[in-house]
């Protein structure tokens, strides 16, 4: 008795076939393959989990990683946070500062445009 190895690329093509709709049996037909168990088990290993469990396996470092990344995310969040607030306060005193001035922001905006204020 022959021993017959497929290759991951054909067990791929024929789930894909099977999942489009085709029926187990009608796949195995088609390719010659010992028996639509065989096909079946292809599917519920390499498929998209419509028919079998799809259990994921992480390493130790993976899951370590998904949390780390996490709590980076919610670090930015809450330092982009601070910069909006930041932001709204130097405005705000910008706005105290120029009315205090009697002056508008638009103005004490473009006479701070870099220039010197006094000539020398």
């Amino acid at each position: 008795m022959d021993v017959i190895l497929y290759s991951k690329g054909f067990k791929m093509q024929l789930v894909g076939e099977v999942e489009k709709g085709k029926t187990a049996a009608a796949v195995t037909r088609k390719y010659g393959i010992g028996g639509a168990q065989t096909v079946m088990n292809w599917v519920r290993k390499y498929g998209s989990g419509k028919y079998g469990k799809v259990i994921r396996v992480e390493e130790a470092g993976e899951v370590d990683e998904a949390s780390r990344l996490r709590k980076q995310l919610r670090l930015v969040k809450e330092a982009l946070a601070d910069a909006h607030v930041a932001l709204a306060l130097e405005k705000a005193y910008l706005e105290v500062a120029c009315e205090q001035l009697d002056q508008s922001p638009e103005a004490f905006k473009k006479k701070q445009d870099g220039r010197r204020r006094t000539k020398r």
